[in-house]
Formats: structure tokens, sequence, C-alpha cells
């Protein structure tokens, strides 16, 4: 009782196609997908970006200084 038969999503998609049609409904699609696309690829800019940025900051913060061996007392 709580989810739809596949005869009432059937009749949905019927209804949403005559409506909006095919070609409306793919380019709709190509659109989303894009976007999408878009999106994760800027995500991924993003944290290379942040990765870069973390590196510049260490390297900031070392400090360069000679090696010597340690006292003996």
């Amino acid at each position: 009782m709580g989810s739809f038969s596949i005869w009432h999503w059937l009749i949905v998609l019927v209804i949403v196609l005559l409506v909006f049609g095919t070609k409306k409904l793919r380019n709709i699609g190509e659109d989303l997908g894009g976007a999408v696309k878009g999106f994760k690829q800027g995500m991924r800019e993003g944290s290379d970006a942040a990765a870069g940025s973390d590196n510049a900051q260490i390297a900031k913060q070392t400090i360069d200084a000679p090696a010597r061996e340690k006292e003996k007392s």
C-alpha cells in the first residue's frame, strides 16, 4: 500500500512523455549530465588547488639549518 505498482509508474511515464516530448526530455537530460560533469571537474580542480596551497604553507614553515651531531654529556 505504501509504494506504487509498476502500472502506476508506467502511466506517469506516458503522461510525462506526452506533456514534455522526448526531445525536450533528452535536452534536459543532457543539460543535467553536463552540469554534474562540470561540478565533478570543479571539485577535482578545487581539491588539487587546496592540496597545492597546503604544500606551500608547509614549505613556508620549514626551517633550513645545518645538521650537527648531538653533544654527548
